[in-house]
This record gives structure tokens, sequence and C-alpha cells, in this order.
């Protein structure tokens, strides 16, 4: 029976309580300026509470830190200064790492001494996984007494800690995951730290918000519809997206489990692409294949990460796909892009494939095959109330539908193949456009109409979802910041629809000003190293 009320409202009042005090009173700002007073929270503000070793601690690289802590000149406690909430097993594991450290003079693995935090949807030993559900406080995923709570932990975690990685902190999620903004019953909204009218994204948006403000040097999240990517790009970063089997997803919670018609794949974030490098090299160094029935047996493969040396590269540029138009900074962005890598001499086409629109059509389908049973069920143990921004999808006259049958599943799952069919042959024709007789080798796209939504505003997820519903690997690319002096709205433009309309309504050259402007590069499917290879170059054109 659901609780009332007063029950839930108090478990979230004490859950964020606990979250709250497992910080040490000296590292806790009490009070943030208001966002109208200050709406960039990072960079100089955030300095100011941290001594000068730990900002150099907090501003190194991943590979800095992995150098410093494998050869002795740092300690792997010293990473003390991160603000998470489980410290103490972090301290823990940090001295392990230094004793074997000085006992056998090498260190335990690839990531010695690095600090990683996580997602909530992560298993991790003595630590409780709500997943932003109020109901899974004190469980095992919302059930009692299954001898897995707090013990359980997630493949990747174990990967993690054998390669030496200090796993810390598990970051904010929208309750289901399923949205482009983080916001539970417990820790209300994760406001995006450069610019606090707007949202960190989601569902990763813990990830985002954490590693913009220097609080982690990487971390991982989970995309179903771009939930890597999102927070990534909002947050001015660069996110993976692998494609499906790459890295293993094992022992993971989740919402849907079981709908495999498009799989959330887990994958990094961080401030550069070599930390991508580095982490996701590593975790394919401990051949997860090994343990998790899902992942291809690919190591790391060097020959596809050194594609730079078939230069020219070829790409291809998506400006608009026939639903909902970008805003003024998206727009900017993607033009910078092109006009960046012409001028080295690659040749960048229009993108022309098949409608985006079916391919939607296909993934929100899948979304929905229990007409959110399963969601409902979580919010149901403890009786909170859905935020409006997940009642948007699975809310309303959806609770009063039984689940589609087997043969809706099935139909979805043939158009959703034959789908991806029809467009890998439309990759496969630009060979006949490039001049290389090759095809193209990584498409130019927008990941949201938007460089990040305003709150209760985020209703449109073509742009990302249509990665997921293809398979294909993709990446974030920071590109620039919104500057409301360029970034004026067109007079002339025509809304295509409602949605369209809508989403161009909410943008504002003040509110927006500043923000982090990405895109995404979006390659093949299980084409990791070449698209993190590509990013990383395209980065470096960028900077000039």
């Amino acid at each position: 029976m659901a609780a009332n009320t007063q029950d839930w409202q108090a478990l979230g009042k004490a859950k964020l309580a606990s979250i709250n005090e497992s910080l040490p009173k000296i590292w806790r700002v009490n009070s943030l300026p208001g966002n109208e007073e200050r709406r960039d929270v990072t960079g100089d503000y955030i300095r100011q509470f941290l001594s000068k070793d730990e900002i150099e601690l907090t501003e190194a690289s991943a590979a800095t830190i992995i150098e410093r802590t494998s050869s002795g000149q740092w300690t792997a406690e010293a990473t003390n200064c991160l603000h998470e909430t489980f410290f103490d097993a972090a301290i823990q594991d940090a001295r392990r790492l230094d004793e074997h450290r000085a006992k056998h003079e090498k260190p335990v693995g690839l990531l010695h001494g690095l600090p990683v935090s996580l997602k909530d949807q992560f298993h991790v030993q003595g630590v409780e996984t709500t997943m932003g559900y109020i109901g899974w406080i004190g469980t095992f995923e919302g059930k009692k007494g299954t001898g897995k709570e707090k013990v359980f932990e997630s493949e990747m975690v174990k990967e993690l800690r054998d390669l030496g990685a200090v796993l810390y902190c598990k970051t904010s999620v929208p309750h289901t995951l399923m949205s482009g903004e983080t916001i539970n019953n417990i820790i209300g909204y994760t406001w995006n730290p450069k610019n606090r009218n707007l949202t960190s994204g989601g569902s990763s948006g813990g990830e985002g918000a954490l590693i913009r403000l220097r609080g982690s040097p990487v971390g991982f999240g989970t995309d179903i519809g771009g939930s890597i990517r999102i927070p990534a790009a909002f947050n001015g970063l660069f996110g993976l997206r692998p494609s499906s089997g790459r890295l293993p997803y094992q022992g993971m919670a989740n919402s849907m489990d079981g709908q495999n018609s498009v799989l959330s794949v887990v994958g990094p974030l961080a401030d550069s692409v070599g930390t991508l490098q580095l982490v996701t090299k590593s975790l394919l160094s401990r051949e997860p294949w090994l343990h998790d029935p899902l992942v291809h047996e690919i190591p790391w493969r060097e020959d596809q990460a050194k594609v730079l040396q078939d230069s020219p590269l070829s790409f291809a540029v998506f400006r608009h796909d026939g639903a909902v138009s970008l805003h003024p900074p998206v727009q900017r962005a993607i033009e910078t892009v092109v006009e960046s890598l012409e001028k080295q001499g690659h040749k960048v086409i229009e993108w022309k494939p098949p409608s985006h629109q079916r391919g939607v059509d296909i993934i929100l389908a899948s979304w929905t095959y229990d007409n959110g049973a399963d969601v409902r069920s979580a919010f149901e143990l403890s009786g909170e109330p859905m935020s409006q921004q997940i009642a948007n999808t699975y809310g309303g006259d959806l609770s009063t539908k039984p689940p589609h049958d087997a043969t809706f599943i099935a139909a979805n799952n043939v158009a959703k193949r034959e789908y991806q069919k029809e467009y890998m042959e439309y990759w496969n024709s630009t060979s006949e456009l490039m001049g290389t007789g090759k095809p193209v080798d990584v498409v130019i796209a927008p990941l949201a109409p938007f460089s990040a939504a305003r709150p209760g505003k985020y209703s449109y997820y073509g742009y990302s979802s249509i990665v997921n519903v293809l398979d294909y690997t993709a990446c974030t690319l920071p590109v620039t910041t919104a500057d409301k002096n360029i970034d004026v709205l067109d007079p002339s433009f025509k809304p295509m629809s409602k949605s369209d309309q809508a989403i161009m309504a909410s943008y504002d050259p003040d509110i927006y000003d500043g923000s982090h402007v990405s895109v995404q590069l979006i390659g093949r499917r299980l084409q990791e190293e070449k698209v993190l290879a590509v990013t990383e170059y395209v980065a470096g054109v960028l900077k000039g």
C-alpha cells in the first residue's frame, strides 16, 4: 500500500539531510547567491573555497592524476578534496592503493588513484541506490530483504576497482531516468552550474554538473535517448555514447529492465577526449565480455584510433530534422564547426538521411511498451508524485491503458531493423558524393535544439534519440558559449509545428547568455575509437 503524502515527504527530507550530513561542515557552502545575482558558479567562484593545493588537484587531468599517484608523487588519499558522499570508504580504498604501490612498487592498475564519480544507477557496496525514487530508500531496487542491499556491486564497479579507480560519490538523476532534466523528490532540481537559469541536463545530470564544477575528473553515465550526451553538451563536456555491447552494463539499476528494442548503454563524461579514451581503453583491457553476456569481444582497436592518418576526413552536416528548428546559438555552433573543417581542407556535404521522424516514433514506442506500469509501480511504493517532466510521458491517460502485446513489440522491432538497414545503405551511398570512394566518416549534428533547456521546457528528444535507435556511436563536442549580442532570433522564423513554435519561444538571448553550446559527432555502429579520435581532432581545430 502506498504511503501518505507526509510519509514520502518525510522520507525524502531525511534522505536529503543524510546526503548533506555526509559532507564535513568545513566543506559546505552555506548559501549561494541567487541566479540573477550570479548565474555562473564555476571557475573563479568555486576556486575561492579551495586552497592552492586543492585547486591543483581538482583541475588536474585524469592522466596527470594517474601519473602522479602511480609514481608516488601524490598519494591516492590526497584527492580527498572531492566533496561527495561515501568519502570514508574512498579514503580506505585510496590507502590500500598507496600501500600496494609502496609494497610492490607498481600501480594496482591503469586507473590507479583516479577518482571516478558514478551516476546513481551503479550499485556500490556500502552505498544505497535510490535512482531518485523515495520508495527505493532502504531497499534493493524497491525490494526489501533481498540480501543484496548495500552488498551487491554492478559489473563495471568491479572492473573500475580492479583498475585502481577510487569511487567516492554517486550523482543525481531524474526519477525513472527518462528525462533530459534532472529532478526528483529527494534532492529537487539539478541546475546548470555555468548558467543557473538552465538545466544541467539528464538523466546523467548530476555527472554533468559535478564534472563541470571540477568535482570529478571523469564520471560514468548511461544513455537510452541522450542521457550521457545531453548533460555533457549542456555543461561543455565531452561525453561518449558507445554502441550497445561495448562496455559492461550488467548489474545496474534501470527502468523498464527487459525492454531490449533500444538498449541503454553506459559511457564516460569528462572535460577532455583524452580522458574518455583513457578510461574506455582501460575498461576494455579487463575483457568485460567475460563477465557481461551482452558485451562484444572487441578489445581497444588502435588501428581505428589512427583514422587521422587517412586525412582529409569526410564529414556531413545535419542542420534540421524537419520537425524542430535550432536555437540561434546551436545554429552558430554547427556553422562554426563546418567552416573550421572546410578551412582545413575537409569536405562537408549535406546529410539527407531517411526520415528521422520514423526513427523517433520507433524509440518512443519502445519506451512505453508497458504503458508506464514499471515506473508507476516505483512511485506507488511511497506514494510520491511524478515530476511534471516524467508525467508528460508516463502520466495522464497512459495509466489507463494495458501493456502492448508481443505482436506490437515484434512489429516495432521489425520496423527498427528495416529503418537501420535503410539508414545504413544511405550512409554507404555517400561514397559517391565524397570523391574519395569512401563514405562519410562522421556526421556533425545538433544534440538538442537548445544549448540547454529551461526548467520544464525540455519537450523534444529527436536529435539525441535518433542515435539510440540506430545504435550509432556518438560523442559531444563543446564549441562555444551563447552570446546575447550575436545569437539573436531570426525575425523571419516560421514554425513548422506547435512544438517547433514552443521550443523557439523558449529562447531568450539574455537568459541563455554565457551557456555552453555543443554539438555531437556521430559515427557508425561500434566505432568508438574512430569517433573519439575524430572528436579530439575537431576539438583541436576549433582551438586553432
